[in-house]
């Protein structure tokens, strides 16, 4: 590892080998600059990592036996790496030239700056959701997945949702959390509060996350000016059910763990909620799946 890195890039990995390696040739010209890359992978593969390395080999591999989540994976990462600045990066992400530079740029202009997300983009050029309101009970509705999204992807609430759909591309602006898909951190102010809670295998711990750093003192901002490519969904489509489950699992536990007040005697009918739809996504998928393998 290099001490004196100014940024270590974090790459969670969960059986999306083909995906890593092209995200990883995306990243050749950080490794040149000193750059630490540093890749978790969970149930690794002994071949398929043994690869990496012979074809990657300024990379940093952290084999691990089993899977204990995104969080854990993280912090693995975080405690072996010396970067001033934290990138965590999905493996399924294409990086443009001279984008790490740049964040870690503009966090070096922004001290009070606590994580910073740049504008992703889908692979048609689409913007992702990727910068958010901290979810409230207009999300049901008007959230990322929901069909008044989908449907009308501008309309007032889904744009109040989800600011990253309506944000002006020159302008930076404070969001209540931005995606870990492509997130830079102030190794400082992770440290200060302890890093990703591990209680969260997969999913909302980012949310998680920028609400305690908020609560810190810290800004959480989006920077649309600079840009990066993300596929998604790759980990989660080797364990499509586990990763419904753990989704509903972990929105509830974002919730308890920051409801106050009047707002926890909500608690039952959000569980319910959660239950219902967990129930209704998973005939979904059962049926785009039985389509699918009719269509051969």
């Amino acid at each position: 590892m290099t001490p004196s890195a100014r940024v270590a890039i974090i790459i969670v990995n969960y059986q999306t080998y083909s995906e890593l390696r092209a995200c990883l040739a995306s990243l050749e010209e950080e490794a040149h600059v000193g750059q630490e890359i540093v890749v978790v992978d969970h149930i690794s593969r002994d071949a398929s990592a043994d690869g990496l390395v012979r074809n990657f080999p300024y990379i940093h591999l952290l084999r691990v036996c089993g899977n204990d989540g995104f969080a854990a994976g993280v912090n693995r990462g975080a405690r072996a790496s010396h970067g001033t600045y934290l990138l965590l990066l999905n493996p399924d992400s294409i990086v443009e030239a001279g984008l790490v530079g740049r964040l870690a740029d503009w966090m070096d202009a922004h001290p009070e700056v606590g994580a910073v997300g740049p504008r992703i983009l889908n692979d048609d050029g689409s913007v992702q959701a990727s910068a958010r309101k901290f979810p409230d009970f207009t999300a049901v509705i008007a959230g990322r997945s929901s069909w008044l999204t989908r449907a009308l992807p501008r309309n007032p609430l889904s744009r109040r949702n989800l600011p990253a759909l309506g944000a002006d591309a020159s302008t930076p602006m404070p969001v209540d959390w931005v995606s870990g898909a492509c997130m830079m951190i102030r190794r400082s102010a992770f440290e200060q509060i302890g890093g990703m809670d591990e209680g969260f295998f997969l999913y909302w711990e980012d949310a998680d996350f920028c609400r305690r750093l908020t609560h810190a003192g810290w800004r959480v901002m989006y920077l649309p000016t600079v840009a990066t490519q993300h596929i998604g969904g790759r980990s989660s489509m080797h364990a499509a059910d586990s990763s419904l489950v753990a989704f509903h699992h972990s929105a509830y536990r974002l919730f308890r763990k920051h409801a106050a007040g009047a707002t926890l005697l909500l608690a039952p009918l959000v569980f319910v909620g959660l239950r219902v739809r967990l129930a209704f996504m998973r005939h979904v998928v059962r049926a785009r799946q039985r389509t699918a393998e009719a269509r051969g």
